[in-house]
């Protein structure tokens, strides 16, 4: 199964999401009962998101990189674990023996969870399977246990829906995106993290109402309170960090060039999503249709990537305010044990706290705090597996470069999840067992508590709702 699953898997990896989701949108557009033309124009629609995103986010990679670096060697400080980024990393786990199977085991888990009640969330981004087969891999390589590793993927994918349905609510009223959800294995723990963060920011004094939003900053600072104008600035500030004036005429071209980048990017990404978003609104409202029609009194999310919401105003100036901190971040804990040096993956810290952000409200001082806080944390984990993420880059065919000694990412080597499974593995079999028993008690205690949700919403509508009946009749 394995041998036929593999060069499938190895395919689709090949094509990326960009390819792979227009057809699944096509399939699911028809499965929902559009017509054909309609669902194929969604289907490429969201094709075109992608790969506009995609270039930004390119763009971002390529600007940010030799600046990165330019600041760890400014600041002396030498960091011998490389952050390969996540194409790499997505490459590595497909072509892992966990990656084979990740695709009909991702479906079979996410059906089971549907009949069962236990997820609102169908996953129609199959592409992003590659995290869940990551977290297996790494647990197979460590416990030499091809079932183990196997066993902790699909505890993984239940674990992200159920994070998904419960950040659902909150992301669909944030971005104004209807029945949707972000099953993201990136961006989904953090935002599960971010909860309980929220709750401290609420109890200090100084942060509890200050007003930090895109509108608030805009409405204080004026032309330099834009969004564009917020990344041009930040261009300059990291660019001056990495490369410095010691030769002026092609330090000041670097600087200016990284400056009108980052301003582009600020620009362009929230046009790209709206392009993704108009092929999208097709789908989600035949969605709405068909579950009205056949579950009457069932709620169900689409999962998409959480690519959708990195256009935010609040998501991107979050995140390029966190590209000097966390490479300062990552060099103030080099003394501690830090030894990854957050490069390729810095243009994809928009993911990481996409879903954080509209729990903070939009704050960016707050989203900015949470994630340095957890970023940096996340780096000791990046470094912890480093070993065995190297091995296997190297087992499924993953050419390191000259200097690459030891690779690692800080997508989904510094995730919370990450240190979670890997920890388990390095118990050995009680420690991955007991940990997928307290991650599928985690996964009904979510079911429970979005329970509890619905019906504090119910009765806060028709205690609203007799309001009104009351006032008529007066």
């Amino acid at each position: 199964m394995e041998s036929f699953l593999a060069p499938i898997s190895g395919y689709l990896n090949t094509l990326g999401p960009s390819v792979v989701l227009p057809v699944i949108i096509t399939l699911f557009g028809l499965l929902l009962g559009l017509k054909l033309g309609k669902s194929f124009r969604a289907g490429v629609t969201i094709g075109i998101g992608f790969i506009g995103i995609n270039l930004v986010i390119g763009l971002l990679a390529s600007q940010v990189a030799p600046a990165a670096t330019g600041m760890a060697e400014g600041l002396g400080v030498s960091l011998d674990v490389v952050d390969v980024g996540w194409p790499s990393s997505a490459a590595i786990a497909f072509g892992s023996s966990i990656g084979a199977m990740i695709i009909p085991l991702g479906l079979v888990v996410n059906v089971v969870l549907l009949l069962t009640g236990l997820t609102r969330t169908f996953d129609i981004d199959l592409w992003n399977y590659w995290h869940s087969a990551m977290i297996g891999a790494l647990v197979g390589a460590v416990t030499g246990n091809y079932l183990l590793g196997l066993l902790s993927a699909a505890v993984h994918l239940a674990l992200i829906l159920a994070m998904a349905d419960l950040t659902a609510p909150i992301v669909q009223k944030y971005f104004q995106l209807p029945e949707i959800s972000f099953p993201h294995g990136t961006s989904a723990p953090y935002g599960l993290l971010a909860i309980p963060m929220n709750k401290v920011f609420d109890a200090i004094p100084g942060l509890r109402k200050l007003d930090a939003t895109p509108e608030a900053i805009q409405k204080r600072f004026g032309l330099f309170g834009e969004t564009l104008m917020m990344g041009l600035i930040l261009g300059l500030l990291i660019g001056i960090l990495g490369y410095g004036f010691d030769s002026p005429a092609e330090d000041s071209t670097a600087i200016l060039t990284l400056a009108i980048s980052l301003a582009a990017a600020m620009f362009l990404l929230p046009r790209m999503v709206a392009i993704l978003m108009e092929g999208l609104m097709p789908i989600s409202e035949a969605a709405r249709t068909f579950v009205q029609k056949r579950f009457p009194g069932r709620t169900f999310y689409i999962g998409l990537d959480s690519a959708i919401a990195v256009g935010q105003p609040s998501v991107i100036a979050t995140s390029l305010l966190l590209v000097p901190i966390t490479l300062l971040i990552a060099v103030i804990l080099a003394p501690a044990g830090n030894r990854v040096l957050p490069l390729v993956d810095l243009a994809t810290i928009p993911f990481i706290v996409a879903v954080m952000v509209p729990i903070f409200r939009g704050n960016i001082v707050r989203s900015v705090i949470g994630g340095g806080i957890l970023i940096g944390a996340g780096l000791f984990i990046a470094t912890w597996i480093a070993p065995t993420f190297t091995q296997i880059a190297v087992e499924s065919g993953f050419a390191l470069e000259d200097g690459q000694a030891t690779i690692s990412s800080l997508v989904d080597g510094a995730n919370p999840l990450t240190g979670l499974f890997f920890a388990a593995a390095e118990l050995g079999t009680v420690g991955v067992l007991a940990t997928a028993v307290l991650c599928l008690a985690g996964v009904v205690a979510i079911r429970f508590a979005m329970k509890a949700r619905d019906r504090r919403v119910l009765a806060a509508e028709s205690s609203d709702g007799a309001e009104v009946q009351d006032g008529a009749g007066a």
